[in-house]
Order: C-alpha cells, then sequence, then structure tokens
C-alpha cells in the first residue's frame, strides 16, 4: 500500500486570452461564475475591426465594377473589329480596282492612245490603295489585341477581387475574435479583466477551471512506483473533507520526474553530487458522487493510498527476466 500525502486537486484549466488587441467594451461573467462551453465572456470594442471588413468589401465592389467594364469594353472592341474587318475589305476592293485601272492603261500608255500623265496618276491611286489597305490591317490588328488586353484587366480584376474576399475572411475572423466565448464547461477564476481596460494578445484575462473533470495529481518517490500500475485502486482523503474516503484509479504515470519537466532541471554532471529520491506524478481519477464533487476545489491537498497488490509477483519476475538477458 502506497502512500503520499504530496498530492493535489488539479484540473486541466484553460486560460481565457484575446488573439487581437483592442479596448474591453463589455464583461459579461463575474467571479466564480459558472459558465457553459460557447458561452460569452468577454468582448472587445469591434468598430476598428469592422470597419476594415467594410473597407475590403468596398475593394471587393471595386474590382467587380472593374471586371465588369472590362467585359463591357470587350463587347464594343468586338463591334470595332467588325468594322475594322468591313474597312479592310473595301480597301483592299479599292487596291483591286486601281490595280485593274494601271493593268489595263499600261498598255494603251505605251501604244500612246492614253497620255502617260493618266497612267501616273492612276499608279499613284493604286499605291494609295495599298497604303490604306496597309493601314485598314494595322487597325484591325490594334483592335484584335486590344481585346487580349482588355482581357488581361477581367482576369487582373479578378485576381484582385479573389486576393480581397481572402482578405474579408480574414478580417471577419477577426471581428468574430472580439467576442471572447467559454471552450470549455466551468467555473471562471483568476477574473483579471475590467471594461475599458486595453489588452495585448495573449492578455490574461480569466481562467475556466473544469470542476466537472477534477482529477488528482499525485507526486510518489520514485521507490514507490516498483509495483505500481494503471487502473489500480486508490483511496483518497481530502484534507477539507476530515473522516470521507472517497475512491479513485490511477490514471497514468508521467514519462519523467517533476525535476526532468521543472524551468530549470538539475545537471547532476556538474559541481558535487548528492543523491536525493526523485519523485513521479502520477494522475489519479476521483470517483466520487456529484455531490462530494461540488465541494472539491482544484489546489486542495489530499492524502491517497494506492493498492498495489494486483502487481504481487511482478517484481520477482523481473528479476528473472533480467537475470536471463544476463
Amino acid at each position: 500500500m502506497q502512500s503520499t500525502d504530496n498530492a493535489y486537486v488539479s484540473a486541466d484549466s484553460v486560460v481565457v486570452a484575446p488573439k487581437i488587441a483592442g479596448y474591453v467594451e463589455r464583461v459579461f461573467v463575474t467571479e466564480n461564475q459558472a459558465v457553459r462551453k460557447g458561452q460569452p465572456l468577454a468582448e472587445l470594442d469591434p468598430r476598428e475591426y469592422r470597419a476594415q471588413a467594410e473597407q475590403i468589401t468596398s475593394q471587393i465592389d471595386a474590382a467587380a465594377a472593374a471586371a465588369e467594364t472590362a467585359r463591357s469594353q470587350i463587347a464594343e472592341q468586338q463591334a470595332a473589329i467588325a468594322q475594322a474587318q468591313a474597312q479592310l475589305g473595301a480597301a483592299r476592293a479599292e487596291a483591286a480596282f486601281a490595280g485593274q485601272q494601271v493593268a489595263r492603261y499600261q498598255p494603251l500608255a505605251a501604244s500612246g492612245a492614253e497620255p502617260r500623265e493618266r497612267l501616273a496618276q492612276l499608279e499613284t491611286q493604286a499605291q494609295q490603295a495599298r497604303e490604306r489597305v496597309d493601314a485598314a490591317q494595322a487597325a484591325l490588328l490594334a483592335a484584335q489585341r486590344r481585346v487580349n488586353t482588355l482581357g488581361a484587366q477581367v482576369r487582373q480584376a479578378q485576381s484582385q477581387a479573389a486576393a480581397a474576399r481572402a482578405q474579408l475572411a480574414a478580417a471577419r475572423v477577426t471581428v468574430e475574435s472580439t467576442s471572447l466565448r467559454a471552450a470549455i464547461d466551468g467555473r471562471v477564476g483568476d477574473l483579471a479583466v475590467r471594461v475599458g481596460q486595453f489588452v495585448q494578445p495573449g492578455t490574461r484575462l480569466m481562467t475556466l477551471v473544469p470542476v466537472g473533470r477534477l482529477f488528482i495529481e499525485a507526486n510518489f518517490k520514485e521507490t514507490q512506483l516498483g509495483l505500481m500500475r494503471v487502473g489500480q485502486p486508490v483511496s483518497i482523503e481530502v484534507d477539507a473533507l476530515p473522516g470521507v474516503e472517497l475512491t479513485g484509479r490511477v490514471a497514468s504515470i508521467a514519462p519523467g520526474t517533476g525535476a526532468q519537466f521543472s524551468v530549470l532541471p538539475p545537471q547532476n554532471a556538474t559541481g558535487n553530487f548528492t543523491k536525493i529520491v526523485q519523485r513521479v506524478p502520477v494522475r489519479i481519477v476521483i470517483e466520487a458522487p456529484p455531490e462530494v464533487r461540488r465541494l472539491l476545489v482544484a489546489g486542495m491537498s489530499v492524502e491517497v493510498i494506492v493498492d498495489t497488490r494486483s502487481a504481487k509477483g511482478e517484481l520477482e519476475r523481473i528479476r528473472q527476466a533480467a537475470s536471463r538477458e544476463r
């Protein structure tokens, strides 16, 4: 029967802290109040963050309007392309006619039937017609490329809108973060927040203690753990309830001694060495009726006795196994 008075009632408490900075606008709970999961605890001033969300919403609307404008310009440009194609066709027809006129007048001018000045005039007109064809082709190509430019503007506006929507989602999360809610069922403890207080991200505002899930952390000497196993029965006596014997069971044994998990663990390889019996935390589940659980508070001192008789004979089997290895 392994016992220790180095044992205390514990709980996996949750520290309530904001994700964002701001002034506390409202506090909905009081010290020691029982709360349910999801219940509002406090609220920061959300006006600045809502304004940011509204500004991003305006950016989304502006990007959508820019995309719509570019689409309208593309529709207009299609009409301009059709017009340029018609002008190119007319210029080609004119150039073809001018070329035919030159071809018809060349033999006449050579034979003297027509004056050479008339042929020169027709050749000039044919050259001008060919230049108009080149200009019409250039205008058509420019109109077609303008469509590609407008399409790129549409894609750019769509990308800007997508980026703004992502920013809006983040801004909405920030607005939601102005409302602090309970992550678990429990009771409020260490309430340090006040209305009007400016808090930074990570500022400790209060602690939620899950009083319905209390357990005992008992620190046994290492010399007491040889036959201790998970599931063994435990006798519990709380200092606050003298004469009341509670029951429990071993839930788990820590993977290291308390010294190993301290902020400054001992370095036994340096300086003088004095052997000290180490202690190992053992978690014990409390098996008590609700009327008793309501009286327990995290941090209370208790005495526990673990019945290790279920592991009787294991130490001898361990010795035998070790000797066979040798």
